[in-house]
């Protein structure tokens, strides 16, 4: 039988259904179905200051089930340690790896109730592998690390995946010492694989600034974004991999792969 675990962790905070949540709002973005009218009125508002936002969100997907399958098949990666993963959709990352590996064991971290809720009913892995969730903050990295090790082995590699989630750690120094302490826990050989949005004109960022102003002002967590540079940094230590930090529709694309979209992403390994 396969081995899926319930959420580990204290309590979660109780659901807010009266201010639009970023989990929730993704969802929408996405064409998913678990979302609320606040959820929905809100996504809409920001659709229509800034257009790109539903591009980049089925970007950010695409992104992930590409670097999943590429550290799972050509990396051979049977470890992920998925933090921030918002709410299930098709082929999340247990999925993908698994569908490559049976054997791979992930733990997904997150601490929006709605999330965890969905979790415990929508998320199941391959009898050889193991799926676990872990009920925490990304602003709590050492309980994040402590929770997932009764899961995953940290003496092997580890993909730590952080997709669109410094976005919400405002300071810059705080979402960099919150990578350099994961990542200080994980073997040489794991992998950091980040998206994140950026404001940066080359790639269309701009419009995200008043985008974003508005997200602050109306709904939940309060979200930044940054400069190419900032981001590159969190990738200090180590080793990015072929082609770099790129507009994540860009990094490997397949055919049919969308334009150019205002979210960086990239995959590096640790020497």
């Amino acid at each position: 039988m396969s081995e899926v675990h319930t959420p580990s962790g204290g309590p979660a905070a109780p659901l807010n259904t009266g201010v639009a949540h970023n989990a929730r709002v993704w969802n929408y973005w996405v064409g998913g179905k678990d979302n609320y009218e606040v959820d929905q009125r809100v996504g809409e508002h920001v659709a229509g200051m800034f257009p790109l936002i539903r591009e980049i969100a089925r970007a950010d997907r695409w992104f992930l089930g590409r670097a999943v399958r590429f550290l799972a098949e050509e990396r051979g990666v049977r470890q992920f340690l998925d933090i921030g993963t918002g709410l299930p959709t098709a082929d999340n990352t247990h999925e993908i790896a698994q569908r490559v590996a049976p054997d791979s064991r992930i733990v997904y971290v997150d601490n929006d109730p709605i999330v965890l809720m969905h979790a415990r009913t929508l998320l199941t892995g391959t009898p050889a592998g193991v799926t676990d969730y872990v009920d925490a903050d990304v602003h709590d990295p050492d309980a994040i690390l402590r929770r997932a090790a009764g899961t995953l082995d940290f003496t092997r590699p580890v993909a730590v995946m952080m997709l669109g989630i410094l976005n919400f750690v405002l300071d810059v120094e705080a979402a960099r010492d919150i990578v350099r302490r994961v990542m200080a826990a994980v073997p040489s050989g794991s992998f950091l694989v980040l998206t994140h949005p950026t404001h940066d004109s080359e790639v269309g960022g701009e419009g995200q600034i008043p985008a974003m102003r508005f997200w602050n002002e109306n709904a939940t967590p309060p979200i930044t974004a940054r400069s190419g540079e900032e981001i590159s940094a969190f990738f200090d230590g180590l080793q990015l991999l072929e082609p770099g930090l790129v507009s994540c529709s860009r990094w490997r694309p397949e055919p049919g792969a969308p334009a150019v979209v205002p979210q960086y992403g990239g995959v590096a390994v640790k020497p």
